[in-house]
């Protein structure tokens, strides 16, 4: 059976798989970072709270994330 990647069910698939991925993470206690609509790198921790951040390459992976600012709760 062929896959057409292109097409706009598998597009759906997709979105619905990373969003169940975020849920999911987010409910097992992990702060989950993406990339927003505006190009910004976003950090959401389980606790609801969401802030802009910036990667530090060669950093230890524990450091590796910066927090530039809080994001207000109504941004998504």
């Amino acid at each position: 059976m062929a896959v057409d990647i292109l097409s706009p069910e598998f597009a759906k698939g997709v979105r619905e798989a990373a969003r169940r991925a975020r849920r999911e993470a987010l409910a097992g206690g992990h702060a989950v970072v993406y990339l927003d609509p505006c190009g910004c790198y976003v950090q959401e921790l389980p606790d609801g709270r969401k802030f802009e951040v910036r990667f530090l390459p060669g950093m230890p992976a524990e450091s590796q994330v910066e927090r530039v600012r809080e994001l207000p709760h109504s941004l998504e």
